[in-house]
């Protein structure tokens, strides 16, 4: 038996990565062919962009964005709150787990960091920073 029960590192292990990865596409493969039989949800173009599991993998987070801003995102997030139950179900079906995780559905906010580092980046200051020689210290 291994000594390595527990995680030490900082980050999700390969395993909490693996399944989070499948129950995406499976989320996003369900909602793609709208499966869902809520013609709420199936009018909305969500986008799934990361879904991150508990150390059990009983609780998974899937952080998911409407696509071009269709709808608010509190509208797309309670939709698929409505649908959970189903969800649930499809993934635990497609999955071999022992327990079909719990899905918590929270807003994808990758996009708007994306455009507070471009605004960064095209910062003045920033782009002095960059173009000085690495030998210049001053």
């Amino acid at each position: 038996m291994s000594n390595k029960r527990f995680q030490t590192g900082t980050g999700p292990s390969q395993r909490q990565l693996r399944v989070g990865e499948l129950i995406r596409r499976t989320i996003s493969d369900v909602l793609n062919r709208a499966e869902i039989h809520d013609p709420d949800l199936n009018g909305i173009p969500i986008t799934v962009g990361e879904v991150s599991c508990s150390t059990d993998l009983r609780v998974c987070t899937v952080y998911v964005m409407p696509l071009m801003g269709s709808v608010p995102v509190e509208d797309a997030i309670k939709a698929l709150a409505r649908n959970k139950g189903e969800l649930r179900r499809r993934v635990g079906a497609v999955l071999t787990l022992k327990y079909a995780p719990d899905l918590r559905f929270r807003p994808d906010e990758t996009f708007d960091r994306l455009d507070e580092t471009r605004r960064l980046f095209s910062d003045p200051t920033v782009q002095r920073d960059l173009a000085a020689p690495e030998g210049d210290e001053d």
